[in-house]
């Protein structure tokens, strides 16, 4: 389900929680009729007002790792111990988006302007800073304007570089000659998304090095006078143009509760939320294989891109290791937006942070990612996936002819014993631990939490932390006020630790609690 769906699903009660609703205990059973009635808000958002907040468990077996992360609203960032005590803090001017600890300690990231010009939804970023463990500012570089803006994720390369996901604005009458149907474009155009590699110039420039583009890439079967035209069958390895043709729209009512969520700027409108097609929002760089991994939530699919290629072949079918430039590698998730599935074939449902397991680790050149699991056939879900890809010894994906690309079904899935007792609409993410275990965060509610194989949960924080930098914070923001896009584990023994002084802040910082609400008259 896309974000314009997402909205109503999560905003349809989000006043009745800003009047006082009480949650019930979060362990406590979820009646799907009751969690749906028009009494009370959705148990997700319940989940996200619980108090007290901080660790909640911590069993044998969990693991030692420390946790990044920020929450939506704030200008800081917070490096937690499995005690739940914050031993380190970034603090600066803008609201984060995703964050790295460097080799050396420094702090890479994404942050996000105030008011960003022309492309106003969630995940908006247009900065990449790169901090010192103390916080002063190394490096800082726009990538936002009127035409193109930086959004969602960036990862860091081995040679030093970043790639970078980002948009570029396509015209109403560009997206029509390349063949979209004209009354799935409004009058701003597309953003469509694009991935750069830059080299940081310290202190306030960079150069762009590598570029891809999806719109390189397209098929259509609209109009056979465009270029592109083609049955979307017999491409397997571009976008059909016209795949989000079923995304629903949304109106006023709607865009003003998904600000109060703190996910969009407080200036966006109909037309940005109509605009963001494709809504990319997770990079992942697998240097052995030299390729990209890429989520493409409101298509509910995943890509696998070369990068092994120069800038024009990237924009071609042809060159690099696998002789396909710029084409995609491997697609997962809703083989219907090529052909080659139903309604029924579709596995993602507006899925974050898509992540190779890194080599040594269990399961290593798997895939793992958080299925958000909104608009499923049997009611809304969230689950944590890992799946095998079906990858030959050459670093190509093999697709028979007709056939979606494999696997089937994933390799392991973890969701509560009772469905709705896990669901986040939007943002989260997953990262597997070396032991095998997985890291959870489950982003509106700000839960962090590990879980074995064996699908036990053995460790539990829950953020109690909240801000309020400009332009991030409209009316109704403090009614979710926990929510966090990402939790990073980094191990003990991480070089950015080395040497560094990792007792607990004292005094710690001061969690925050809602204002009570007063019930309408």
């Amino acid at each position: 389900m896309s974000c314009r769906r997402i909205i109503r699903l999560a905003s349809s009660m989000l006043l009745m929680v800003a009047f006082g609703c009480s949650s019930e205990p979060r362990d406590a059973a979820i009646d799907p009729a009751a969690d749906a009635a028009p009494s009370g808000p959705p148990a997700w958002i319940l989940a996200s007002l619980v108090q007290p907040r901080g660790l909640v468990k911590s069993d044998p077996g969990a693991g030692d790792e420390y946790l990044l992360f920020s929450q939506l609203t704030s200008d800081t960032e917070y490096l937690i111990d499995r005690a739940g005590r914050v031993v380190h803090s970034w603090k600066g001017e803008y609201a984060t988006g995703s964050s790295y600890l460097m080799d050396n300690g420094d702090l890479l990231r994404g942050v996000r302007m105030a008011e960003p010009p022309n492309f106003r939804a969630g995940g908006v970023g247009g900065y990449l800073q790169r901090l010192s463990w103390d916080g002063e500012v190394l490096w800082h570089w726009q990538l936002g304007d009127e035409q193109r803006m930086a959004h969602h994720d960036i990862e860091p390369l081995p040679n030093g570089n970043v790639l970078v996901l980002a948009w570029e604005r396509i015209s109403p009458e560009q997206a029509a000659a390349a063949g979209r149907r004209p009354e799935l474009t409004n009058q701003q155009g597309l953003w469509s998304d694009w991935i750069a590699e830059v080299e940081p110039l310290a202190p306030n420039d960079a150069r762009i090095v590598w570029e891809w583009h999806v719109w390189d890439h397209l098929v259509q079967n609209h109009d056979p006078q465009a270029p592109n035209h083609g049955d979307p069958t017999a491409h397997p390895h571009r976008l059909d143009v016209n795949a989000d043709a079923s995304a629903p729209t949304i109106d006023e009512e709607e865009l003003a509760r998904l600000k109060a969520l703190g996910y969009m700027p407080a200036d966006a409108t109909i037309q940005d939320a109509g605009s963001d097609y494709l809504h990319a929002n997770s990079l992942d760089y697998h240097a052995g294989l030299d390729q990209i991994l890429v989520s493409l939530p409101e298509i509910g699919e995943i890509w696998i891109i070369d990068h092994s290629t120069t800038t024009a072949q990237a924009r071609s079918s042809a060159g690099g290791r696998s002789g396909r430039g710029g084409d995609l590698l491997y697609r997962w998730g809703n083989p219907q937006n090529y052909g080659r599935g139903n309604v029924e074939s579709k596995q993602l449902f507006y899925q974050h942070q898509v992540e190779w397991v890194p080599e040594g680790f269990p399961g290593a050149g798997n895939i793992t990612l958080f299925n958000n699991g909104s608009g499923r056939p049997d009611g809304d879900w969230s689950s944590i996936v890992e799946l095998t890809p079906p990858l030959e010894k050459d670093g190509s994906y093999p697709l028979a002819a007709g056939e979606p690309w494999g696997p089937a079904a994933p390799s392991w899935r973890y969701l509560a014993e009772e469905r709705g007792n896990f669901f986040a609409p939007f943002i989260s993410g997953v990262r597997k631990l070396e032991t095998g275990h997985l890291l959870v965060c489950s982003g509106p509610q700000g839960r962090f939490f590990e879980v074995t194989p064996q699908r036990e949960i053995v460790w539990e924080y829950l953020n109690p932390f909240h801000g309020e930098v400009p332009g991030w914070n409209p009316p109704g923001t403090e009614d979710v006020p926990y929510g966090s896009f990402r939790a990073i584990p980094v191990p003990p023994d991480h070089p950015g630790l080395a040497g560094r002084r990792l007792a607990p802040l004292d005094p710690q910082p001061t969690p925050y609690v809602p204002p009570p609400r007063s019930a309408p008259e």
